[in-house]
């Protein structure tokens, strides 16, 4: 079992005072470049940047226009459902790198990505930039079932992406690509469709019935792949479903399980981030509560390796 500690809710700065509530709700995907930890949320049109020096409020970074409904049912069918969110190392006019952030693609309003350039201190420069997916993402609508990207990760030449698995379709994948046509997609429309170069399938096993499904992944050093997963209880990519547990894995990108630990709590883990050293493993991740009343949290949990 790992305990995760709690270190703050996402509470944020509104971009208009008294307009939206002051915290991140439904984080689901978390990268730290720096001393900057960014979050996306699957509710929102924004990027949540916060400091791992304070825990003074964060700053909102708008990344698609216009506003969501405040009634949950409504927001939930026009969200952009980001869920993954990446580093990706310099290319071309990104010197020094950029984030990457796509949606689930568990609708046909849930594949839009955006490409954020980078400064030398890891802080977002210049304005957001949406990126077609489709190139991506469309090829996988016939090859994976209640398709539901959910994590991705660049590791060494190859960019990987995260299918979700649920109760009825109970196989997670890791979607392997070479990294240097992604990026050339990103930087462009008109992109040919980019098959994935493999699917391999991870089966975490279940906690009281219910399959352990990724939630999201971030590279470690090493090549292999640490991720979240949680066992919600729902057969599909779009309803909710109770949180019956959760676990932290590391996973090679063959498939292989390398490891698996059960979180004491059940909270919904939806991202995270990890450092290595002396022989631990040192990780941030981010809460989804299903409940917009309720922050998002961020943890702090560790294990030795």
């Amino acid at each position: 079992m790992i305990t995760a500690t709690e270190l703050r809710t996402l509470d944020v700065f509104p971009e208009r005072p008294n307009t939206r509530p002051s915290y991140i709700s439904a984080a689901s995907g978390l990268v730290c470049v720096g001393s900057h930890i960014y979050v996306v949320a699957d509710d929102e049109l924004y990027l949540g940047v916060f400091s791992a020096g304070d825990n003074e409020p964060g700053r909102l970074i708008r990344l698609f226009a216009g506003d969501l409904p405040i009634v949950k049912a409504d927001r939930k069918r026009q969200k952009p459902d980001l869920e993954a969110i990446v580093f990706i190392p310099a290319f071309e006019e990104f010197p020094c790198g950029a984030l990457l952030s796509l949606g689930s693609a568990s609708r046909p309003n849930r594949g839009r990505g955006v490409l954020l350039g980078l400064d030398p201190q890891g802080a977002v420069s210049g304005s957001p930039a949406q990126v077609d997916m489709a190139p991506l993402l469309g090829p996988l609508l016939q090859a994976l079932a209640d398709l539901n990207i959910e994590g991705a990760a660049v590791v060494g030449g190859e960019f990987l992406l995260f299918q979700r698995g649920n109760k009825k379709h109970i196989e997670n994948a890791i979607i392997h690509y070479p990294l240097l046509p992604v990026l050339e997609a990103v930087r462009g429309p008109g992109t040919a469709a980019i098959a994935p170069s493999a699917i391999t399938r991870v089966n975490l096993g279940v906690i009281e019935g219910v399959p352990l499904c990724i939630t999201d992944a971030a590279a470690l050093p090493n090549g292999d792949v640490v991720f979240c997963a949680v066992a919600e209880d729902t057969d599909d990519a779009y309803l909710d479903g109770r949180c019956v547990g959760a676990a932290i894995g590391i996973v090679d990108t063959t498939g292989q399980l390398l490891s698996l630990h059960r979180l004491e709590q059940p909270e919904k883990v939806e991202g995270i981030s990890a450092h290595m050293g002396n022989d631990r493993l040192d990780l941030l991740l981010v809460t989804d509560a299903d409940d917009p009343a309720v922050p998002a949290k961020l943890l702090s949990a560790s294990f030795p390796l």
